[in-house]
């Protein structure tokens, strides 16, 4: 897992929620699937952004996952204004699978 961030604590405590987010096509949660690339804060705006991917540009349930990544990111800091970006610049791949990830798919 490599997210990048400007502030590890309220990354870390975004993540604590986060984990509760699945991939409901595999049955693991993104953050341990590597889905998230960054977490940004800005504390003077209380603006946070998400940059995220899917394991592949057509997920069927790619708007499922994006809306509940943005409903926990809102639960975590209520009053912030929440942005969840999706990209594919890199594309997901199994080399980005948490050591947890692994182990739950089997590799």
């Amino acid at each position: 897992m490599n997210i990048q961030t400007n502030d590890i604590v309220k990354c870390n405590y975004a993540l604590h929620d986060l984990y509760n987010v699945y991939d409901p096509e595999i049955g693991l949660n993104i953050v341990d699937l590597g889905l998230v690339y960054e977490l940004h804060f800005d504390e003077v705006d209380h603006k946070l952004l998400c940059m995220m991917t899917l394991t592949t540009q057509f997920c069927p349930m790619g708007d499922a996952i994006t809306r509940d990544t943005y409903n926990s990111l809102v639960k975590s800091y209520p009053g912030w204004e929440v942005t969840v970006s999706l990209t594919f610049d890199p594309a997901w791949d199994l080399s980005m699978l948490s050591d947890d990830g692994k182990a739950f798919l089997g590799r």
